[in-house]
């Protein structure tokens, strides 16, 4: 990449080319910086030219990030060092963010070296990795290297996941791969957050259980009210349940979640907490 421009009276410049990802932020690793010696005469043109990437990296970030990218160029005029000017020698770099999870989110997208296919729904299929898989859960790891697994049914065959939607799986592997959840619409985050949750404890990952447990518990309001608190409790998340009782003790909450879709399922699943928020709604 190039960048043009004309010089005044300095003798050196510097051009620093940063690759930026979606929310404007930059890219460990894609950045590159370039010092050099400006032509002595006014008016003429310099250019400074940088390699961000291989092109193989390069399209596994496309791959990530979308069909297009922002490259943001810090341009800084200097002069010249001269004879008394002080020389640093042998400074060492400071390496850059891992970033282990977008090559690993690459080989997700990629699906080379595949080994297990997972089947969520009627007809959505998954390509996965089960060392990968085996990592980062122990459920994961039973099933598919435990003493009494078998090898026609579990490492050659597909794998029937019930009771996921397709989407929700997929950002579960996103997040097993990458330990990041991927981008989620506003209106879909609690739904999502919820599906998520209920996967992160069918695959034992506490640590995508705290992350949706924190952010399920920032999204408590009307609509979600019931459909959290009935999830917390029969998965036993206690905080969480604490946070959707203490939302219904607020004047006019209760009310409104009643009349809410979410309510006769809660009623319907967990009688028991009906009961419970009776008891908390008397003592006020």
């Amino acid at each position: 990449m190039d960048i043009g421009g004309y010089i005044l009276s300095h003798e050196r410049g510097q051009v620093q080319f940063i690759l930026l990802d979606k929310s404007g932020k930059p890219v460990p690793g894609y950045t590159q910086t370039i010092t050099a010696d400006l032509p002595g005469n006014q008016g003429q043109r310099f250019i400074f030219s940088a390699d961000l990437t291989k092109r193989e990296d390069w399209e596994q970030w496309v791959l990530l990030n979308g069909d297009h990218f922002t490259i943001r160029c810090n341009f800084t005029l200097m002069e010249a060092p001269s004879a008394t000017t002080p020389v640093q020698l042998d400074v060492v770099g400071v390496a850059p963010p891992s970033d282990l999870h977008r090559h690993l989110g690459a080989l997700l997208l990629g699906g080379e070296g595949a080994d297990v296919v997972f089947l969520v729904g009627e007809a959505e299929s998954f390509h996965a990795h089960r060392c990968v898989l085996a990592s980062r859960s122990l459920v994961f790891k039973a099933e598919f290297f435990g003493a009494m697994t078998k090898e026609d049914t579990t490492t050659k065959g597909a794998v029937h996941v019930e009771g996921v939607e397709p989407q929700a799986f997929m950002a579960f592997l996103h997040f097993v791969y990458t330990d990041t959840l991927p981008d989620i619409r506003d209106e879909e985050e609690t739904w999502m957050l919820q599906h998520l949750l209920v996967l992160a404890d069918r695959y034992d990952m506490d640590r995508l259980k705290l992350i949706c447990q924190g952010k399920l518990r920032n999204r408590i309001d009307v609509s979600s009210a019931a459909t959290t608190l009935a999830l917390a409790e029969q998965h036993h998340y206690h905080g969480l349940k604490d946070a959707c009782l203490d939302f219904l003790e607020l004047p006019g909450n209760l009310k409104a979640v009643v009349a809410s879709d979410g309510f006769d399922h809660l009623a319907t699943s967990c009688p028991d907490v009906l009961r419970e928020i009776i008891v908390k709604i008397t003592a006020l």
